[in-house]
């Protein structure tokens, strides 16, 4: 079973589309869009395990230049 998570990202002032254009080119990676409000980006990825997801948001996702700060909401099943 995979992990599934929403990724709400916050960038440097006009950076959000190289930001979503650079994510969306991650494995793991299933959509990043810019959008409006309170975050700059949108992102929603898929891993195997929750420490897969991990690796992903703070190895690859964080490292993106004019990335300010992530907030990970994993998809839970109720």
């Amino acid at each position: 079973m995979s992990v599934s998570a929403y990724i709400l990202i916050q960038t440097e002032v006009g950076k959000a589309a190289a930001v979503a254009e650079q994510i969306t080119g991650l494995a793991g990676v299933a959509t990043a869009e810019d959008v409006t409000g309170p975050y700059d980006v949108i992102v929603r990825a898929e891993a195997g395990t929750v420490d897969e997801l991990g690796k992903l948001v703070v190895a690859n996702i964080q490292a993106v230049d004019g990335i300010t700060r992530t907030l990970t909401c994993p998809v839970v099943h109720l």
